[in-house]
């Protein structure tokens, strides 16, 4: 007779797997939101750590020192930003709308922990190469947003702006919910970026 197989109590290699991603985005979600309450100097993974009564050499572990810590936090914005801003580029219908479609989720990017991280980092506080790399990651960016208003207006969605000066008007505005959205507002997110976005699209619309 064959004996009865016990349930193993050692984690298969997917389980330590799950595991090990689910701590390393704990540590990063912690560290994101104290980035953004007090700044990059002010803050300390001593405090990220403390938060999550942990030490601080796991967060080594996991993602490296602060200023790694911090180039993880900001990638992770800019790659939402840019895979919204790809998504809009394969979209149907006219550039306005695309355009619009795209400003939308921008301004929700830029509330959310990862996004606001984006804006509110300076690339005074990252080394030459990280920085180096961070400038141009947002001019992908910046780049995406003058395609779509040049497109609207090759298509006549658009009135005849200066595409330059026009990305630059449509990123100051939409930057600043970063600094100022409040997530326990009255306002979901969705709605202040339709908003915003609706005020700063007006500019856009050709006139007859």
């Amino acid at each position: 007779m064959s004996k009865q197989l016990t349930a193993s109590p050692f984690r298969s290699r997917e389980e330590r797997s799950r595991e090990r991603e689910e701590k390393r985005e704990a540590v990063l979600l912690a560290a994101v939101r104290l980035f953004n309450a007090r700044g990059y100097h002010a803050a300390s993974l001593d405090d990220v750590a403390a938060s999550l009564g942990i030490s601080k050499p796991t967060i080594y572990h996991y993602l490296g020192n602060k200023e790694q810590v911090l180039v993880e936090c900001v990638n992770r914005g800019l790659a939402m930003l840019r895979a919204a801003a790809d998504d809009a580029m394969r979209a149907q219908g006219s550039g306005f709308d695309r355009l619009r479609a795209f400003l939308c989720r921008y301004a929700k990017i830029n509330m959310d922990d990862f996004g606001r991280c984006v804006i509110r980092t300076s690339d005074e506080v990252l080394s030459m190469d990280s920085a180096t790399r961070f400038r141009a990651r947002k001019r992908e960016i910046d780049a995406a947003v003058r395609d779509l208003i040049a497109q609207g207006i090759a298509d006549g969605s658009i009135a005849p702006v200066d595409v330059r000066f026009a990305s630059f008007a449509l990123a100051g505005a939409l930057n600043w919910p970063a600094r100022w959205h409040d997530p326990d507002g009255p306002l979901a997110p969705e709605e202040i970026a339709e908003r915003l976005v609706d005020v700063v699209m007006g500019g856009l619309t050709p006139r007859a």
